[in-house]
């Protein structure tokens, strides 16, 4: 391959042949990333015909923008598995260089996403009125990009009933948290930062952020036990939602009342829906955070995603409706003729 008497080649003429320059391939043998076969007499250094393919591989491996420590995991790997197997040459099959393209791959899709976010944001500042630019600035910029749902995640953390079991916080809250959308709308944004400022809030004492009175069941284990009940409940609930149907009995309703009287230890009856009826509509709402949280969550313009608010909105309006009807019908019951 090289016109030298032993096959080797100088620095100049592997950076020739190989399209870099020579500050390239030093700055490579001085990381160890290319050993030098030997030096000449006169301290030059000398490379074997392998050097070509082992810096074609280096160039390709910082092209993907991996950094030179992770180049030199791979390399290291494939060096050993050569050495195992006595082949030469660089086939990049080895795991080191999977971890790192996988790495790079989380690394760049986060900075992908931090991108988008960012442009759907000065669309929003740019977008609206001059007058309300910086409110509308301050609020965005409160957001990181990509953002976060950790404020979210204290928010319930903080009105969730003390020691409740882990898994069962975990499954509340990714039913109540909304994940960001990876390509957001300028609406999106909007919606999520003012959750955001929704959540982190001072915390005031209103009654939206209290624990509703309905759910005041005996021990952490019972409420972990209702809100399994009532997240069953709001997916089916959900469904309905979906299919735009009118709040009305069925086996949504049956599940979001069983959850309840199971957790009471009292018998679903009449008498029971009545008085549960009366509880729920009574107890405090976080309206607010539903509403933003559909906004989130649901394609600008289309129908609104279900939330686990708007599936209870749409179960108590069924529940009160049925107590209703159940109420007239006992009372023409035992009406006089």
């Amino acid at each position: 391959m090289f016109s030298s008497y032993d096959g080797l080649c100088t620095i100049g003429e592997l950076a020739e042949h190989a399209g870099v320059s020579v500050k390239t391939v030093r700055f490579y043998s001085d990381r160890g990333l290319l050993p030098e076969a030997s030096r000449s007499a006169g301290g030059h250094r000398r490379y074997a015909p392998e050097a070509v393919e082992r810096l074609a591989m280096i160039r390709s491996l910082r092209g993907l923008d991996l950094p030179v420590p992770e180049v030199r995991r791979i390399l290291d790997e494939q060096d050993e598995q050569d050495e195992r197997d006595g082949a030469g040459g660089v086939d990049g099959t080895g795991g080191a260089l999977e971890d790192a393209v996988a790495g790079r791959l989380r690394l760049l899709g986060s900075e992908l996403a931090a991108l988008r976010w960012r442009e759907a944001a000065l669309q929003l500042v740019q977008e609206c009125p001059p007058a309300e630019r910086p409110a509308r600035l301050r609020l965005v910029g409160a957001v990181a990009a990509p953002p976060s749902t950790a404020s979210l995640a204290r928010f319930w953390r903080s009105w969730l009933p003390a020691r409740m079991p882990a898994r069962s916080v975990s499954a509340f809250l990714e039913a109540a948290v909304p994940h960001p959308p990876d390509d957001p709308r300028p609406a999106q944004v909007l919606a999520f930062a003012r959750l955001h400022a929704f959540v982190a809030r001072p915390c005031d004492g209103g009654s939206d952020s209290s624990q509703p009175r309905a759910h005041g069941v005996a021990g952490a284990r019972a409420s972990a036990v209702l809100y399994a009940g009532l997240a069953e409940a709001y997916d089916l609930a959900g469904g309905e939602l979906r299919r735009g149907a009118e709040p009305a009995p069925g086996e949504a309703l049956d599940g979001f009342v069983d959850a309840y009287a199971g957790t009471y230890g009292v018998r679903d009856t009449p008498a029971f829906r009545r008085v549960l009826a009366g509880r729920l509509a009574a107890d405090p709402r976080i309206d607010r955070y539903w509403d933003l949280t559909a906004e989130v969550i649901s394609a600008p313009g289309g129908r609104p995603e279900p939330t686990p608010g708007s599936a209870h909105d749409w179960l108590l309006a069924a529940l009160e409706a049925q107590s209703e009807a159940a109420g007239h019908s006992g009372a023409r019951a035992v009406s006089p003729r």
